[in-house]
Parts: structure tokens; C-alpha cells; sequence
């Protein structure tokens, strides 16, 4: 259902956090009112103290703002890749009535947690050329939602919607580039995970990949013996992916380092990639990729794209989840531009607030949202009663 106020989308990354402010506007789509970003640090792995971390950060956020505070409260969020399990699963065509029991059974098989400590959701994406229902199934830790919640009320922010960010990437693509003639990859890289999107012809298809930019900053560090924090600062100043070959290595040592590790690790991402290839085309029916997009906060290091573009042999561009999106004159764009490829899962949050999307999960424990319900029926039954006084009187 479409809001007329404007609202939150944030995105709780490994080592960032992103927020936007959007509204709906006269044509039916989202204007960007405002946006943020705040680094976390190695704090942000910090399975322990990441609550009070993301808290921090998220306080500091709201009170700074661009142009000024963020004016909403009503939020969408996002939860990162490395806290949620996915897994897309076939079914055999079945009686309609029988499906949901189906997916219970697959989901109590599949997901390496028992149901009752997980809030878990699914969706039916289509139907595969064999005529199995390709279902798509997503669960989280149900302790890791509740630190949504409580973060959201000690920020004063009413939650509505949990997202995961592979949903969120897929109804950004959609929404901003449609259905593309064959078969196009979004890869989005980041700190600790990196999602791999494919579409075709109305599909999709999605793998979580544990190698994520972390692991430059880690293994440099550990080379040097140097402080994360300071390996960090190297890396997003100085780094770049070594070209390999009969390319001249740069006279700083470290900087040179750093871009032999970064191939490393973009290495053994591409290796990842192309088993999720391989499989897509053989398991899922799917064609060979066309293209490949890039988006993430690791994908800007120098070279990344020459990287993949060599090693796939395929043109490769860089997402822009702002395409379709209408930017409020007060927004810098050329300062926007710098980080608008890390906004794909906060984009994606945001037009769930428009219409129906291609992929629409909500990973809300069942006693919030009766709670959400509840609330949403008691303006209308407070209406009532005061029809029914003025009535009598």
C-alpha cells in the first residue's frame, strides 16, 4: 500500500551502516529525501557487543544526518547476508493446498537450526522448466530479529518491516533495470559476505558467498603485523587489485602487498562465482551470463572491475540503485555518486513501501506482527465506539 509520509530504510552491514529517508512521490515512485552512512569498524564483527555497537551508530547517524536530522520514524530493515540462512529449493507440483506443509517439512530439513529458535519465511518464485516450483527459503536467528526491535525502540523507531538483503538487492534490480535480455549477475561484495544474483527471463537466483573485502584487511594486517584499524585505512586509501602479469608493482611495498592479497581474495571469489555458474546452468536450467554488475562498498577498490571483466570475459558495470529513483535538489550528487553503489539493499527496503514486489519476505516474529495488526485495527475500532457515543448522546 503506498504511504504518504516519509520513511527509514536502514541496512545493518557487517562494518556499515546505510540509511535513507524516502517518500513517495507524484509519480509513483520514491524521491530520496535524505541519506547517510556510518563505519563501524572491526567492532561490527564483534558477535557479542554488535547491539550496542550498531546502536551507537545508528544514534549518531539519526542526530547528524546530510542536511540535517533524519524526520522519520517509520523504518524498513535489512539484515546482512552473514545473519541469514538461505537456500532455494524445487518442489514437485502438488496440490496447492499441500504446499505450505511441503515447505514446512523442507524448511524443518534444511535450515541448521531448530524452527522454534528462527523466524523464517519463504516465497514461491516460479515454476522450472521440469514444472517443479522453485521456492526460495530464508530463516534468522530469531535472537539476532529481537536485537532489531530493541535497537529500533531505543532509537525511537518503529519497526515494520525485516528484510534480508539478497530479497533487497533483487527488487532493487527489478525496479531500476527490469527484465534484461539474457542473463545478467549482480554481485554485491562486502565486508564479511558477498551475494551473487542471477536473472533471466523473470527468474532468479541467489547464493550468500563467506568471502567478503574483511579478508584483504585481515590478511595484510596479519602480513604486516599491523593494526586492523590501520590495515583498513591502507587498504581503502591505498589499495587496489594487482593486475598480475607483466604489470609494474608500485614502489611502496606495503601498497604492493596489499594489492597481491587483494587479488588473492578476489581470486578465490571469482572461483566461488564460477561454481555458482556452473551449478545455476546445470542445476537450475539457466543460461551463460551476458553481464555482470557490481555493487558493495569493496567493488570501488581500483581494478575490481578489470578484475572480473578479464577473468569472465564479460562486460561489467557498476549498479545504480538510484536509477529510477528521484533525488531531492537539496542532495549533492556528486558526493551522492561516491556511495551510491552500497545503497542497493536500502533501495530495495524502500520500494517494498510502494507495491507488490518480486520477492516480498518479512522475517517478523508472529507476536509483533499480531501486535502490528492489532494496532493498525485500533484507530478504526476507537472510530467505532465513537460513532456509537455520538449516536446514543
Amino acid at each position: 500500500m503506498l504511504k504518504s509520509k516519509s520513511f527509514l530504510c536502514i541496512d545493518f552491514g557487517a562494518t556499515t551502516l546505510k540509511v535513507a529517508e524516502f517518500e513517495p512521490n507524484e509519480t509513483g515512485s520514491l524521491r530520496l529525501k535524505n541519506y547517510g552512512l556510518k563505519f563501524m569498524g572491526q567492532a561490527g564483527f564483534d558477535e557479542a557487543n554488535r547491539e550496542a555497537t550498531v546502536l551507537e551508530a545508528l544514534k549518531a547517524l539519526l542526530a547528524e544526518g546530510v542536511q540535517g536530522a533524519f524526520d522519520a520514524s517509520s523504518i524498513n530493515v535489512c539484515a546482512p547476508g552473514f545473519q541469514v540462512f538461505s537456500k532455494f529449493v524445487k518442489l514437485p507440483a502438488t496440490d496447492p493446498g499441500k504446499v505450505s506443509q511441503i515447505i514446512q517439512y523442507e524448511a524443518q530439513q534444511n535450515v541448521p537450526f531448530p524452527l522454534d529458535e528462527v523466524v523464517w519465511d519463504y516465497q514461491i518464485l516460479g515454476t522450472a522448466p521440469s514444472g517443479e516450483l522453485e521456492v526460495l527459503l530464508v530463516a534468522i536467528k530469531t535472537e539476532v530479529v529481537e536485537s532489531f526491535f530493541r535497537t529500533s525502540e531505543q532509537a525511537a523507531l518503529d519497526l515494520n518491516l525485516v528484510d534480508v538483503s539478497s530479497a533487497a538487492l533483487c527488487n532493487a534490480y527489478r525496479f531500476n533495470y527490469g527484465d534484461a535480455e539474457g542473463c545478467v549477475m549482480l554481485l554485491d561484495i562486502g565486508a564479511r559476505s558477498s551475494n551473487l544474483l542471477f536473472f533471466e527471463q523473470g527468474r532468479v537466483y541467489s547464493r550468500s558467498i563467506n568471502i567478503g573485502a574483511n579478508s584483504i584487511t585481515q590478511d595484510f594486517a596479519n602480513e604486516v603485523k599491523m593494526s586492523w584499524e590501520d590495515a583498513e585505512k591502507m587498504k581503502i586509501e591505498e589499495g587496489f587489485v594487482s593486475l598480475g602479469g607483466a604489470y609494474e608493482e608500485p614502489s611502496n611495498p606495503n601498497q604492493a602487498l596489499i594489492s597481491k592479497i587483494a587479488r588473492q581474495v578476489m581470486t578465490r571469489l571469482h572461483i566461488q562465482m564460477n561454481q555458482t555458474i556452473q551449478f545455476y546452468r546445470g542445476q537450475q536450467g539457466g543460461s551463460a551470463p551476458t553481464r555482470l554488475y557490481l555493487a558493495g562498498g569493496a567493488s570501488l577498490l581500483p581494478y575490481t572491475a578489470q578484475f572480473f571483466a578479464e577473468k569472465l570475459n564479460l562486460p561489467v558495470d557498476y549498479f545504480n540503485p538510484f536509477r529510477n529513483i528521484q533525488i531531492d535538489p537539496e542532495i549533492n550528487l556528486e558526493e551522492m555518486a561516491k556511495v551510491a553503489h552500497q545503497f542497493g539493499e536500502v533501495v530495495g527496503l524502500g520500494i517494498r513501501n510502494l507495491a507488490q514486489c518480486p520477492v516480498e519476505l518479512n522475517l517478523m516474529p508472529a507476536s509483533h506482527l499480531k501486535k502490528q495488526q492489532f494496532n493498525a485495527k485500533r484507530i478504526y475500532f476507537i472510530g467505532s465506539v465513537v460513532c456509537v457515543l455520538i449516536t446514543l448522546l
